[in-house]
């Protein structure tokens, strides 16, 4: 890769994990003078950002975003996905109200920490690994929950509670979205 094209990943990368622009402006020329003194002592771009350009910019929008904000962005984001997941499942079935088991409560619960420990350690879904590391782990928690505790309702939610659950998401959502949008402009 050019420098120039390691600048673009990392300014796309940083700009869709909400580095604020004086943040990404001061990484890029600092990114961009380490490239520069790399090439003039004779070694590769690879020598500086490593194999990786992603994971790379990655790791540096984690030293520059505090843990609280990422977990909570991250929080957030879950409880976006998980609104409407539930809300396709309302959909499926036809139904306004839908009991929950424990083994339906281990295996969303489950899916959901192993997702989002997948995602802070990372630094992005990996939308293959992540999903099938999460799915071989949540599925035998939620057979082997469902066989230990039965398979009654422990209650039943109605059909707002997959909506209250889209409301703290979808600020980081839209903003993902026009991120997206500038980034392809």
């Amino acid at each position: 890769m050019t420098n120039a094209q390691i600048l673009a990943a990392c300014r796309s990368n940083w700009e869709y994990r909400g580095i604020d622009d004086a943040s990404m402006r001061e990484m890029l020329d600092e990114l961009s003078a380490h490239l520069d003194d790399a090439e003039a002592a004779g070694r590769t771009a690879q020598d500086v950002v490593g194999t990786d350009v992603r994971t790379f910019a990655a790791a540096w929008a984690r030293a520059r975003t505090p843990l609280p904000r990422r977990l909570l962005r991250t929080a957030s984001i879950g409880c976006y996905v998980a609104g409407w997941v539930l809300l396709i499942t309302y959909l499926i079935r036809w139904t306004t109200q839908l009991d929950v088991s424990p083994g339906n409560l281990a295996f969303w619960g489950v899916l959901a920490v192993v997702t989002i420990a997948w995602k802070l350690r990372r630094g992005s879904l990996g939308f293959r690994r992540s999903w099938a590391v999460a799915l071989l782990v949540a599925l035998p928690a939620g057979i082997l929950v469902d066989r230990l505790a039965g398979d009654g309702p422990l209650f039943t939610l109605p059909l707002w509670a997959p909506l209250l659950l889209l409301l703290p998401g979808l600020p980081h959502a839209v903003a993902d979205l026009r991120a997206r949008r500038r980034g392809a402009a």
